[in-house]
């Protein structure tokens, strides 16, 4: 069979409501990115193209994520179902950048603590891939300019690898001025965040699922405690904590069990536990 063969059974076999809700999210970040240039959409279509660089990066790093996780599940016989992208309409005015991210769905039990880890993993670390690869790309187009430069500024909260990134490719930084990201490396800053978002150990989050298997019963009580400091942190730093708190709590805190508990985690998968928690530290951090 051809690659135009291969291509085309594929999309023969994905549902239509996966395609629908991705090529929505395409255009809606597609509009998010062309408004965050400074373009009008809606008075001049063609002018969306300007946000094609941002979206063509965000795009690339959630669909890196979620086909992971696809892809791990597969591997490990577990029933799941391709990506669900949640497209947001961009308001003008407003810095919103068109998605609320993706999600599969599995519809099988997972056997093995090894399949837990590489399912929960595979995709926090490929979208953390490509999330340093835009914000290296991107980082090495921004420009340094005076901070009240009049231009309309959304100010970030930087991880300790965005941070030190952008000391090694744009250097420091003079008093008085800023970099304004190119929207590449506004796209990566995002990868981190929704890296580090998905690997807190709650729940059945990505981070969630490694901590089960590593844990056991004790991942319950652990995310109790943890939904509880991102409450407080919620009330000390970012409101938004709070929010997603409570989102923890409507998702529920508990894990279901894995079928297979006593076959034991091999070395290598503890070395992935462990790669997991590092890029956890960078991008949260």
């Amino acid at each position: 069979m051809t690659l135009r063969g291969y291509a085309h059974e594929f999309l023969r076999k994905v549902p239509a409501l996966n395609l629908f809700l991705f090529a929505i999210t395409c255009f809606f970040v597609l509009l998010a990115g062309a408004l965050m240039e400074g373009a009008n959409p809606f008075e001049d279509f063609g002018s969306i193209l300007a946000g094609l660089p941002f979206a063509f990066a965000l795009m690339l790093i959630l669909l890196g994520h979620e086909l992971s996780h696809y892809v791990a599940s597969m591997r490990h016989n577990v029933e799941a179902t391709l990506p669900y992208f949640i497209p947001v309409p961009p308001i003008p005015g407003m810095i919103t950048i068109g998605t609320f991210g993706a999600f599969i769905k599995m519809r099988s039990p997972i056997v093995t603590r090894s399949a837990l880890v590489d399912i929960g993993a595979s995709g926090p670390i490929v979208g953390f891939l490509f999330a340093v690869a835009a914000s290296a790309y991107g980082l090495f187009h921004s420009s340094v300019q005076v901070a009240d430069s009049g231009r309309p500024m959304l100010m970030l909260g930087d991880s300790l690898l965005f941070s030190a990134l952008a000391h090694v490719i744009v250097g420091p930084v003079p008093e008085g001025m800023d970099i304004f990201l190119h929207p590449v490396a506004f796209a990566g800053w995002l990868g981190f965040f929704i890296t580090s978002l998905n690997l807190i150990p709650v729940g059945q989050l990505d981070g969630g699922h490694i901590l089960y298997a590593f844990a056991g019963d004790r991942h319950l009580m652990a995310s109790k405690v943890l939904v509880a400091v991102l409450a407080v942190m919620g009330l000390l730093y970012w409101h938004g904590w709070i929010i997603w708190a409570v989102l923890l709590l409507i998702l529920r805190l508990n894990h279901p069990p894995v079928i297979y508990w006593e076959k034991p985690l091999p070395r290598h998968r503890k070395i992935i536990g462990l790669i997991a928690l590092v890029i956890f530290v960078l991008t949260f951090t």
